[in-house]
């Protein structure tokens, strides 16, 4: 596909096919432990998203240029269709490549997220990483403390630190954070093309306690996607999937046996 870049990924087991779009600041690797256990009865993919983890990264960021990543990488797997979870960011881009390519999505799951744009952005923390001289700080619990202002939930700055990686001797962040940032008004709104709705399976599977899956939202949800089922897992917040991982799993793993 043109343009799309070739994305980085983990595959674990045997059986149908699924794939695993992580979210923003995220990699393939947050997922590993729910991948591992769906191992025993599917094909997991667990993907890098274009700028996260070990994928290239490319100044275009858009959820149609993701969803083509995504499209390409099943194309260059020789998939003529696959089953979709998405969070959050990886929840738009899994919505935007069933709005657009619906024939090569067997099922689609999406966490914690709607196709509606947000008002808020994570600009503090991407500005607080790009303040950070990373050589000079040296060692990772001198990042950890020097992000501890801007970014005082520890989980929050656990999380980003995933990020933090050697190069060339020194500290680095495998995000390319300064397209990440230009791009934050494409990534909180839904910049798909909203050619056709998507009419297979579908279960969007939010967070009891976070407020990105309103009931002001369903409206538009089940206008595209009008199978849709709306779950809510008592709680859990954004990163459902990590708050309670046990209720998580059960669910998913229902949904994705049904037929």
């Amino acid at each position: 596909m043109s343009g799309s870049l070739e994305l980085a990924a983990q595959t674990l087991g045997e059986g149908p096919d699924l794939l695993i779009l992580h979210g923003l600041f995220g990699s393939g690797r947050n997922w590993t432990s729910h991948a591992k256990r769906l191992a025993e009865s599917w094909r997991v993919h667990l993907l890098d998203l274009r700028n996260h983890g070990a994928s290239p990264w490319r100044d275009e960021v858009s959820y149609p240029a993701m969803a083509g990543d995504v499209a390409a990488y099943l194309d260059r797997a020789g998939l003529e269709r696959a089953t979709l979870v998405g969070h959050s960011m990886g929840g738009k881009t899994a919505m935007a490549l069933a709005l657009d390519a619906g024939e090569r999505i067997e099922r689609l799951v999406v966490v914690d997220i709607a196709p509606v744009p947000y008002g808020h952005s994570h600009e503090v923390f991407i500005g607080a990483m790009l303040a950070l001289d990373l050589p000079a700080l040296g060692k990772r619990a001198a990042v950890d403390a020097a992000l501890a202002a801007a970014v005082p939930e520890a989980g929050v700055r656990a999380f980003l630190l995933q990020n933090l990686v050697q190069r060339g001797g020194a500290l680095a962040w495998r995000l390319n954070l300064p397209a990440l940032q230009a791009a934050m008004p494409a990534l909180v709104g839904f910049d798909a093309p909203l050619r056709d709705a998507y009419e297979r399976p579908t279960l969007f599977l939010a967070g009891a306690d976070s407020p990105y899956v309103l009931p002001e939202h369903e409206g538009q949800i089940r206008g595209l996607f009008p199978e849709a089922e709306i779950e809510r897992i008592p709680g859990a917040g954004h990163w459902v999937h990590a708050e309670q991982p046990a209720a998580f799993y059960e669910r998913l793993t229902a949904f994705l046996e049904s037929g």
